[in-house]
């Protein structure tokens, strides 16, 4: 046990031996002050670098002999040296009224310098056991791996560090803060402060609750320019990673306020749409004559279909005795027909298309650029690369079998186009 009358006595060592030598009592006292003052922070170092070393040493041999991995996140986020301070700031706090006992401010000053140091290191280990349970949330399973616990670790924080300036306050100014009124303004000054934190927190719940972003989600959000896959939710604001490798940061609350596509629906679904259409030249749709169908029989893909329209045809015009020497009587075959069951067919055939969704070659109004002719499918394959590969090798088809219907395909006149109408 140690005798705080021997402490007190030693303390006061330099004092006595002052004043015998015949030093004022006021200048015997200060110099006794800081000798004691140069001494008491020269042990607490030590104490501080020894017990530091000590205990995170003893952290990193536990958390390897556990099979839990909390620990190890607990000791990568500094939580054993934030602990081990707490040792040399409780013997400092234990001596302070026992050393300066002639130094009355100066006791109370030490003493406000503790409190705001074991305040502070407070929030450092509540932040350090924060960081490790999102840390070991993270990293076991995919649970919580995309939800945005930062966000409301960040609420915790941000309650803690007010919790914390509100004890820092009454320390300094030994002012109160329970009055109504105090207590009023500092809530309105918090509210103007942390306005967007406030609407980043409400937005990232609504977010989370209704789950209208996931990590790991692409998303598309003209108005920020962004257009990639979500790394990050926290209390401000959604990290993207675009596509070009570039980031883009979004306030979390616009993804609330503002309109944006979350591609997850196309990710989950059973295929990934495609939407593209042939623009025909409206002047090179025609009726097919019996020669034309006969060329036409040739395509296997279309010649059952061919084949079973003339019959149809056929007992239509004779059942109604149309007079087929004319070809706006009865009913005829057209090119742009025959090209667009070859399309449906040539879709149906494709191995790459899911058939078991939504499937049609239709054509859309007329425009200044010809009949629009759109497919509209799915296909199995929703990597970005492979989508884009097939959609590209069924236009590839489609535009080179055109020209064998009769058809012609809409382009602005350009180069030598322009060059032959000089002539």
């Amino acid at each position: 046990m140690i005798d705080t009358q021997k402490l007190i006595e030693y303390s006061k060592f330099l004092k006595d031996y002052l004043i015998n030598q015949g030093m004022s009592v006021s200048w015997a006292s200060i110099l006794n002050t800081v000798l004691i003052l140069i001494i008491v922070v020269t042990i607490i170092t030590i104490l501080d670098i020894v017990s530091r070393k000590v205990i995170v040493q003893l952290f990193k041999a536990f958390s390897n002999r556990t099979k839990t991995s909390f620990d190890n996140f607990l000791v990568k986020s500094n939580f054993p040296k934030f602990l081990a301070h707490f040792i040399p700031l409780g013997i400092l706090w234990y001596l302070i009224p026992i050393l300066f006992t002639d130094s009355v401010s100066v006791m109370e000053f030490a003493l406000k310098v503790a409190e705001v140091i074991f305040v502070v290191l407070c929030i450092l280990v509540f932040r350090s056991i924060l960081r490790t349970t999102n840390d070991y949330l993270r990293g076991n399973g995919e649970k919580y791996s995309d939800k945005p616990l930062e966000s409301y670790l960040q609420v915790l924080m941000i309650f803690a560090w007010g919790v914390g300036v509100f004890f820092l306050v009454n320390i300094l100014t030994d002012y109160s803060l329970k009055s109504v009124a105090t207590l009023g303004a500092a809530s309105a000054a918090i509210l103007l402060i942390f306005k967007d934190t406030l609407l980043g927190f409400v937005a990232s719940i609504q977010v989370s609750v209704n789950d209208i972003v996931r990590i790991g989600d692409w998303i598309t959000v003209a108005k920020f320019g962004a257009d990639g896959t979500v790394i990050e939710i926290n209390l401000a604001t959604v990290r993207v990673q675009n596509f070009d490798n570039t980031f883009t940061t979004i306030p979390t609350y616009s993804l609330i306020s503002d309109s944006f596509q979350n591609w997850r629906g196309m990710q989950e679904a059973s295929g990934r749409r495609i939407k593209r259409s042939l623009f025909i030249k409206q002047n090179s749709v025609k009726f097919l004559s019996s020669e034309a169908l006969a060329e036409l029989k040739k395509i296997d893909l279309i010649k059952p279909y061919i084949e079973h329209r003339e019959l149809d045809i056929l007992r239509y015009n004779k059942s109604n005795e149309v007079d087929t020497a004319h070809e706006l009587n009865g009913r005829r075959q057209t090119n742009l027909g025959v090209f667009r069951k070859y399309a449906d067919s040539y879709l149906h055939e494709n191995p790459a298309i899911n058939k078991d969704m939504f499937l049609m070659i239709r054509h859309l109004a007329p425009t200044d650029k010809g009949i629009p002719l759109e497919i509209y499918c799915f296909s199995y394959d929703k990597k970005w690369q492979n989508y884009e590969h097939i959609q590209a090798d069924i236009f590839d088809h489609l535009v080179a079998a055109v020209p064998y219907f009769g058809l012609e395909l809409f382009e602005v006149p350009s180069g030598k186009d322009l060059e032959g109408l000089k002539g």
